[in-house]
């Protein structure tokens, strides 16, 4: 087990008396104890909350072993001075940890290295200012359970036993982090409807917007707090039943392209926001919303900033439920539709109690800091609202967010889909999160325009030739990056195959050239939440983060949170602080036939496309047979594929950004597609790409709040022999950009550069290197199984690995 934390922040010993007395561990009399031991039994006592009564609270000391032979409260009766050793056993049990089972009375100080947890800067025996500072060192020190310690006792009561006595400043800051001293039990649920400049559905007036705000009780009388805002077109519900008849049959050939010379001025256009009708003529204002809502789906860090005095705000947009207008997929329009509601919540828009009688209503709670949080499409409108630079947007984390809808749905000039949904497409999103269809009356106004307006979705699209255009260019948010002013704080899984590392990677590395402060956070999971994981302080550090951000606590969040934090793939709970992601690497350069394979390729390889129908069928309704026999030695898809093994290397790496190969290729007929995968051959027990669940339900996240499983990446029971690193596609009439049609000469060689999915990846010494080359994914390309060979010149082909020397 090893604990990582980055956002406990250097404080000095007069700065944590003051913090210490603010949250009320340390009192009046306390504070003039010259007593270490005493002050030690205090702060113990106190641990355990006070309305239990001192008798009961004795007896949980007694609890703890101070050394192998005295408990806590016995040593504090029989000694004069306080150890270290004494003061870590204890503190280890405090953070959840057992004796003999997880560390032994003899060497707690061994234990709390092996674990990762901070020790103090103390002698062997604490005088008052040491047991001070270890005090408060401890209190931010995470559990074994995925808190800080400060928060667990938070989730135990801690706080709410002042609830009553209005002692507690509201907000209140220890550490440099929002605490959880507001009662979530008084939380208040409104609903407002927002006006936006839109009118997506054409009906002569401005689209309406519901949202939901839930905000701390305090606000009615006065209180102003920052807001999270995540912006979820699946808030309203879903249509899954009518995006799966909709989903595209993805068993259909490859068709030839009209060979075309395209400028990129021709697939680039700007954005014109048509005359909006008139806004609504106001007839009143309240400060008092007519409509509750109960909360039913939420985001677990933002339940955990409720208790911290942070106000959250869910917006489904445009098209969806109790909402006006329609879904677009990343439009524009939906970009504007979700700053609509921040220009609301800053004070620079109208916001309605209902749909009819037009009665004003303000955030006047707010104070006009927002802050955008959220995964997937969630992630995405976060990045769309940044790229807009709307006023009192701070800051976004932005998990697995899509940064080009070019690039989710398609790849240079393929069609492909998100890895587990194949023959999803834009149209297909709209309409399962057009959830105006859940109310019949409200649907059956609208249905005609609906259905031509998907339509005109689907044609955009344009599935036919795959390529990019002014629909998708509408959709690409990394144009815009430099009117980004909010700070950025991204997070991603490097085996993301849903939205996919390019996105993440394209964000950053375009951020660069802004003044806003970025950092990233890259794990080994999927398309997942990492909040609720306890190798990584993640709730901590977003609590560092939006504490600066939203409430301009100077707590040197900049500073302490990497610019670049990745998890390494091969030690588990293992995270590196790197300087960059895909930054001035030194790339290396091979060779496809030289003498890096362990086998001497031959100077020109083929592989053919078809595969046997039983065999198709098959794998097509088992991708995981698929992906293991596209990957080992001996299986019948040798045929499909060019299988290339370097020799062991023998120094550790890591590849550190864009693999990219070029390759003179040719293919016998006039279409072609390439797939190429980087793969870590050699044997190992891995890391799961999906978390274990290690407790359930053992984070609170506030007193008597939402909890969430405790989970972990962890290394798989079975050895397994590969893995795959990275890989990329393309269509082979594509080799000059994404929008030009080249031609293609069927047995005439080509040069074509491809572009793997960027990575950060710990390759090992003993393993080898493997390159796959060949046509179909069944993954994620279309699957035509057509009579189509391949020819690949090793001789005049290479691979590009940009690498990072092992740290």
């Amino acid at each position: 087990m090893k604990i990582n934390q980055f956002a406990i922040v250097p404080t000095k010993h007069e700065t944590i008396i003051e913090e210490l007395k603010a949250i009320r561990f340390l009192s009046p009399r306390a504070a003039k104890v010259t007593d270490s031991v005493m002050l030690w039994r205090h702060f113990l006592l106190k641990f355990y909350i006070e309305h239990q009564g001192r008798t009961t609270r004795v007896e949980k000391v007694r609890g703890l072993m101070a050394t192998p032979t005295q408990d806590a409260y016995e040593y504090t009766e029989k000694h004069r001075a306080v150890s270290k050793l004494a003061f870590y056993n204890v503190a280890l049990q405090l953070l959840g940890f057992e004796v003999d089972e997880d560390f032994h009375l003899n060497t707690p100080l061994a234990a709390f290295h092996d674990l990762g947890l901070p020790i103090a800067e103390v002698g062997d025996e604490l005088d008052v200012t040491d047991l001070i500072d270890a005090w408060y060192l401890l209190l931010n020190t995470r559990t074994k359970y995925g808190q800080s310690l400060i928060d667990y006792l938070a989730s135990q009561g801690y706080y709410a036993q002042y609830f009553d006595d209005n002692v507690l400043p509201q907000p209140l800051f220890f550490n440099g982090k929002a605490q959880a001293v507001f009662d979530t039990s008084k939380l208040l649920h409104n609903v407002v409807y927002v006006e936006s400049d839109l009118d997506t559905d054409q009906d002569g007036k401005r689209d309406l917007l519901k949202v939901e705000v839930i905000r701390p009780a305090e606000t009615e009388d006065g209180l102003k707090v920052p807001v999270l805002y995540t912006a979820s077109p699946y808030n309203q519900g879903t249509n899954d039943k009518a995006g799966e008849r909709l989903t595209h049959n993805v068993d259909r050939p490859l068709t030839p392209k009209t060979v075309s010379t395209v400028t990129k001025e021709a697939v680039t256009t700007e954005f014109e926001l048509p005359t909006p009708p008139a806004a609504r003529e106001i007839t009143g204002h309240t400060s008092t919303a007519e409509e509750k809502f109960v909360a039913n789906s939420t985001y677990s860090l933002n339940d955990y900033f409720l208790a911290r005095g942070f106000a959250v705000v869910y917006a489904a947009g445009i098209g969806t439920k109790n909402s006006d207008g329609v879904r677009t997929t990343g439009s524009e329009e939906e970009t504007l539709s979700t700053t609509a509601v921040i220009e609301w919540l800053t004070g620079d828009r109208i916001a309605f109690t209902n749909h009819i009688d037009n009665i004003a209503i303000d955030a006047f709670w707010s104070n006009h800091s927002v802050a955008m949080t959220g995964r997937s499409y969630l992630g995405t409108l976060a990045t769309a609202a940044a790229t807009t630079g709307v006023k009192g947007l701070k800051t976004a984390i932005v998990e697995a967010g899509i940064s080009n809808w070019y690039d989710y749905y398609r790849e240079n000039g393929l069609v492909v889909a998100p890895n587990g949904f194949q023959g999803e497409d834009a149209d297909v999103l709209a309409e399962e999160t057009f959830s105006r269809q859940k109310e019949a009356g409200d649907y059956y106004h609208i249905k005609d325009f609906w259905e031509d307006h998907l339509e005109q979705i689907t044609s955009g699209q344009d599935r036919q030739t795959g390529n990019y255009n002014q629909f998708w260019d509408h959709r690409n948010y990394l144009k815009n990056l430099k009117k980004v002013k909010a700070d950025m704080l991204i997070v991603h899984g490097l085996n993301d195959d849903n939205v996919k590392p390019e996105h993440a990677f394209y964000l950053w590395n375009g951020l660069k050239d802004t003044k806003v402060t970025q950092k990233i956070i890259l794990h080994q999971g999927r398309h997942i939440y990492i909040n609720n994981f306890r190798s990584l302080d993640f709730n901590e550090m977003a609590n560092l983060w939006l504490t600066n951000k939203l409430y301009d606590v100077a707590n040197q969040a900049n500073e302490l949170i990497p610019d670049t934090l990745v998890q390494d793939n091969v030690s588990p709970e293992t995270w590196v602080d790197q300087s960059d992601w895909g930054g001035d690497p030194e790339w290396h350069h091979t060779n496809l036939n030289d003498g890096t394979w362990e086998k001497q390729a031959n100077e020109i390889a083929s592989y053919r496309d078809r595969l046997p129908d039983d065999l198709f069928q098959q794998y097509s309704k088992d991708l995981n047979q698929w992906n293991h026999d596209m990957l080992v030695e001996s299986s019948p898809l040798t045929q499909q594929r060019i299988r290339l093994m370097s020799t062991k290397i023998t120094q550790p790496h890591f590849l550190d950004g864009q693999v990219s190969v070029d390759l003179t290729i040719s293919s016998s007929e006039n279409i072609g597609m390439i797939s190429v995968a980087l793969i870590d051959y050699g044997d190992a027990q891995r890391l799961t790409t999906s978390p274990t669940v290690l407790e359930p339900k053992a984070i609170n996240v506030g007193f008597r709040n939402t909890v969430d499983d405790l989970k972990e990446f962890t290394l798989s029971d079975q050895t397994t022999p590969a893995k795959l690193i990275t890989i990329g596609h393309m269509n082979l009439q594509n080799r000059t950009n994404n929008y030009q049609n080249d031609e293609l000469t069927p047995d005439h060689f080509y040069q074509v550069n491809l572009k793997l999915q960027p990575t950060f990846y710990h390759m090992p010494a003993g393993h080898r290197i493997g390159l796959l080359i060949f046509g179909t994914d069944m993954n994620t390309t279309l699957r035509g199984n057509q009579e189509i060979t391949y020819q690949v010149d090793l001789g005049k082909s290479q691979i590009n690995i940009p690498l990072k020397r092992h740290q």
